[in-house]
């Protein structure tokens, strides 16, 4: 299976801004739509914005459309996650996810319903 490393996570206030990055773990990931998930004890994981492996298709729920901005930079094996106008509602284990190469959609990726492998994601805490 391949792994992710997650950074960038924290205590923010509501308002506030973050930027998580998402780093392929021994593999490159130019061929990979990319999903970021969020996961909150108790409910389901919930696909927050996917990315093609080329980077001209995104996907975002739409309770972080205008708010959040997913990107990726191939040379450097890494997805990224801006996060701006940060909710409550959006506190949660954020991680990422990818799926074989043929699985080309991220709606499709994000609709996955993938859980959190283990050791992976971190820890989003927006509150004041």
């Amino acid at each position: 299976q391949l792994r992710f490393v997650e950074s960038g996570g924290g205590l923010v206030q509501p308002g506030g801004s973050l930027r998580l990055s998402c780093a392929a773990s021994d593999f490159n990931l130019d061929r990979y739509t990319i999903g970021w998930f969020r996961q909150v004890p108790g409910k389901e994981p919930v696909g927050v914005s996917c990315i093609s492996s080329g980077g001209d298709n995104t996907y975002y729920l739409d309770s972080v459309k205008g708010r959040f901005t997913i990107s990726r930079d191939n040379a450097k094996d890494t997805v990224y996650l801006q996060m701006n106008g940060l909710k409550p509602e959006d506190t949660g284990v954020y991680y990422c996810v990818t799926s074989p190469p043929i699985i080309t959609a991220p709606l499709a990726i994000c609709n996955s319903g993938r859980r959190r492998p283990p050791d992976q994601g971190t820890q989003v805490i927006v509150s004041s």
